[in-house]
């Protein structure tokens, strides 16, 4: 008995999304030894981003996560290296079906305004600007399952744009080799419509 639903999870709300260019040895690295990270003129992508997941999603909770885009061979995978939640369910449901390595925090979120996670970082949102199209989107997580790479699919549509956004990361916190570094851009994703995981 799970106090969680079972995969795919049919998951709507919306995100803010910071995306850095970080020397390859300032990244963090992989959650699965399996993959490679993908680096341009020996820079990685690395994003971080606060999701709020709302009706009618089967949970609803708030998010902060950092990713590091890799590869599995030649193909481009996300592989989630850090990320809180303040649901129980979402965590453990994270953990057992896919592998993420989430742990729980505290937030404070004002929607499309600010957003903090207690001893992690903060966003301040200025002004979101967003496409008048709802876009596709699909790619697959890689991450590390006892010594194996588990993939699992994200597919949906989303509405994105650009946001004038500050960030602002604890530096004794596990987020703080993003302190003092200003990101390429940030995305407005409002709102998405995502499933993630396989459907049965």
């Amino acid at each position: 008995m799970t106090d969680y639903p079972p995969e795919p999870w049919d998951l709507h709300g919306h995100a803010y999304v910071g995306v850095w260019l970080l020397p390859k040895g300032d990244a963090p690295a992989p959650n699965s030894p399996a993959t490679k990270t993908i680096t341009i003129f020996g820079r990685a992508i690395v994003c971080a981003a606060f999701f709020v997941y709302e009706e009618p999603s089967p949970l609803t909770y708030d998010e902060i996560m950092a990713t590091v885009l890799v590869r599995e061979g030649w193909r481009p995978r996300v592989s989630i290296t850090h990320i809180w939640v303040n649901s129980i369910a979402s965590r453990d449901g994270g953990r057992r079906l896919w592998s993420i390595p989430k742990d729980l925090a505290d937030f404070e979120v004002a929607r499309h305004s600010s957003y903090a996670a207690q001893g992690i970082g903060s966003l301040a949102v200025t002004r979101a600007r967003r496409l008048p199209v709802r876009l596709p989107l699909g790619f697959r997580i890689a991450q590390d399952r006892a010594g194996t790479l588990l993939v699992s699919p994200v597919s949906g549509r989303i509405r994105m744009g650009l946001a004038t956004a500050r960030w602002s990361l604890a530096a004794d916190g596990p987020l703080g080799f993003l302190v003092g570094r200003k990101p390429l851009l940030t995305l407005a994703c409002k709102p998405f419509h995502l499933l993630f995981g396989r459907r049965p």
